[in-house]
């Protein structure tokens, strides 16, 4: 991911390592793999996140999904496949962002004799923190409340590394900034609060 034209590598290969860095040493991926204007492979990571979070809840839990068509398991789980790759994905990830990007706002409102912005990233680039911060969302897929508890509290970690690195805020304003996305983003679009309530009881 550092080393690629671009800000990062393409092709499946190119989202294995992407995946893998932003895992490990998310700091280095935020800092050398965010580029301004670069959204497009950030909109193809999330969707490959996405797929492989729904072929694990389709595996490990198949009577949770809709039945669309009523004469086959099979074609109604693929076809929860295709909208969840074609629509689902790339709607919540502008939706994620477009309310990250308020959020970052928000958060970078300071007043020093008068209202002012602190300078801070663009929005293509917390689209693309978005997107590489829900790395972890692709082994929560299966029906196991805690590992998708886990993967989604990780996310939401990443996220405020991301835009501590890209947008320069202070921690008290990341953390503003980086609740709302995440909440939404990973608590709601991949059911980390139902995970959570499961594991409550609620």
């Amino acid at each position: 991911m550092s080393d690629s034209a671009g800000g990062r590598p393409r092709g499946l290969r190119g989202i294995v390592r992407t995946w893998g860095e932003v895992l490990v040493r998310p700091r280095r991926a935020f800092a050398n793999g965010v580029t301004p204007g670069d959204q497009a492979p950030a909109l193809t990571f999330a969707v490959a996140v996405a797929a492989a979070f729904t072929l694990g809840w389709i595996g490990s839990d198949p009577a949770a999904m809709p039945v669309v068509v009523p004469s086959s398991r099979l074609l109604s789980e693929a076809v929860v496949f295709l909208v969840v790759v074609a629509l689902a994905a790339p709607v919540g990830l502008h939706l994620t962002a477009a309310v990250a990007t308020v959020s970052v706002v928000l958060a970078s409102v300071e007043f020093d004799g008068g209202l002012g912005l602190r300078d801070r990233g663009g929005v293509s680039e917390t689209v693309q923190v978005v997107a590489y911060a829900s790395s972890p969302m692709a082994l929560g897929g299966p029906a196991i409340p805690e590992l998708r508890v886990l993967c989604g509290a990780y996310a939401a970690v990443l996220l405020f590394v991301g835009f501590r690195e890209i947008h320069g805020l202070g921690p008290v304003r990341t953390v503003a900034a980086a609740l709302p996305p995440a909440a939404l983003g990973y608590g709601v679009g991949y059911r980390v609060v139902a995970a959570a309530r499961t594991l409550l009881g609620a």
